[in-house]
């Protein structure tokens, strides 16, 4: 390995595979555990891991020795390489091969950026239900052409990588490669038809007129790469949910979503990266007047009474790659920060975890009308145990003109994007989603881009 080629390891940043360190110290022998335990990874000598600055460590023959002594104790023994690259030191661990690895008695597994330690329980129970297979680094039998070039340049930017970077460089060590080959993770962010090789790998959206969900009053199935599956999806639960106009004491108002759209977008991430992608099966969201639940196919890792409290990741490099992307936080603190914000909201919230794992949210005010509802109704609801300031659905002929403005700004601009339309019309994301969506299903425009990078254009 070249020195650029470590250097642009290092700008990668650290992650599911990479591990910086300043310098060398016995807290390795966790590392080289928790990559041996997971897909292995490469550690890297002589650079601060908080601010990547890299200032040099020469390994001396006595480090050396060490480092051989610490893998080749680890239960059962186990082999990695130095090298020597400039002036940094990279220590490279393959997946280990008859896992699982022990160091002084303790088990590890990388989680995102981190090694975590695990009790043996912990880790036999993990293996055993994932057998020992990763469905991100199998490779499918990809056709170039479906690469989307588009999603790719959408993800880099996402992500911050610095624009020197090479797209074989992001996709080796960012995991999307298995034997240089496009891997299940790959094809779930940059396929143009994620359909064609992944059938499983959508979101399915059910509207239903009843509480018993056997009238469904509309759907909608999203194929596209991950983070537009993620944004269409959370966009069509927030369009289909009741808005309220709040007027605090003042002449400025403000919209309130009946659920806090942070714990719903939450827990559409958390749907979509700890799924069993093995279960062919697609993630469900069902609306009704009383409730919204969504479902993912896969059991919980632990039981459900540790749910909140701890985590086990089925695909570790999906969430490694959802923490590069600011979509998730620390590991385990999901479930935690959504019962947070369903409590702040006052409305409830039920977890059930079999074969498939489900979230119900229970809506603030079922009685009122959502939008979809209450198409027949010419006046605006009133919900009688909400404060009379509270108003559900905005004035319709105000919503019209909006949507004029917009068709007649794209045949000027050629595009727009949902920021311009907040500050244009200072309302906020929830209102602009739902004309967004309106104008998308009356074929007047058409999305583009991936991501926070998303723009609109006339059809």
């Amino acid at each position: 390995m070249e020195y650029k080629d470590v250097l642009d390891i290092v700008k990668t940043g650290e992650g599911y595979t990479i591990e910086l360190k300043k310098s060398f110290n016995d807290s390795i022998g966790k590392e080289i555990c928790a990559f041996a335990n997971s897909s292995g990874g490469k550690i890297i000598l002589g650079v601060d891991d908080k601010t990547g600055e890299v200032h040099g460590y020469r390994l001396s023959n006595q480090d050396r020795s060490r480092i051989q002594d610490i893998a080749r104790n680890m239960n059962p023994s186990f082999n990695v390489q130095i090298g020597q690259v400039g002036d940094l030191a990279v220590v490279y661990v393959p997946e280990g091969k008859d896992k699982p690895y022990t160091v002084n008695g303790h088990f590890y597994l990388r989680f995102g950026a981190n090694s975590q330690q695990l009790n043996r329980n912990e880790i036999r129970d993990l293996f055993q239900k994932e057998n020992l297979i990763s469905f991100e680094r199998q490779t499918p039998d990809f056709n170039e052409k479906d690469f989307s070039a588009e999603k790719f340049n959408g993800f880099k930017a996402e992500a911050k990588l610095e624009k020197n970077l090479s797209k074989k460089h992001i996709l080796e060590n960012l995991n999307f490669f298995t034997d240089d080959r496009l891997n299940n993770c790959g094809v779930l962010f940059f396929s143009r038809n994620i359909k064609k090789y992944l059938p499983n790998a959508v979101v399915s959206c059910f509207l239903y007129s009843d509480k018993e969900h056997t009238d469904i009053i509309d759907s909608k199935e999203y194929a596209e790469d991950f983070l537009s599956n993620l944004n269409n999806a959370y966009n069509y639960l927030i369009s289909k949910l009741n808005t309220s106009i709040i007027f605090d004491g003042g002449l400025k108002r403000k919209e309130r979503l009946e659920l806090p759209g942070e714990a719903l977008r939450e827990a559409i991430i958390n749907a979509m990266i700890h799924r069993d992608y093995f279960y062919p099966a697609t993630i469900q969201i069902h609306i009704s007047k009383d409730r919204l639940e969504i479902t993912n196919p896969g059991q919980l890792l632990f039981p459900k009474k540790e749910l909140g409290k701890r985590s086990a990741h089925r695909n570790p490099v999906l969430v490694d790659i959802a923490h590069r992307l600011g979509l998730a936080e620390k590991a385990g603190s999901g479930i935690k920060r959504i019962r947070k914000m369903i409590s702040e909201n006052k409305t409830g919230i039920t977890f059930e975890a079999e074969s498939f794992f489900t979230i119900t949210f229970y809506r603030v005010h079922a009685n009122v009308y959502t939008n979809v509802y209450a198409k027949s109704q010419n006046k605006h609801k009133i919900n009688e145990n909400v404060d009379e300031n509270v108003y559900t659905n905005v004035d319709a002929k105000t919503t019209q003109i909006r949507r004029k403005w917009i068709i007649d700004f794209l045949e000027k601009n050629k595009k727009i994007t949902t920021a311009a339309i907040c500050e244009k019309f200072k309302i906020s994301k929830v209102s602009v989603s739902r004309d967004i969506r309106k104008l998308i299903e009356d074929d007047k425009i058409v999305r583009k881009g991936g991501g926070n990078n998303v723009w609109y254009e006339i059809k």
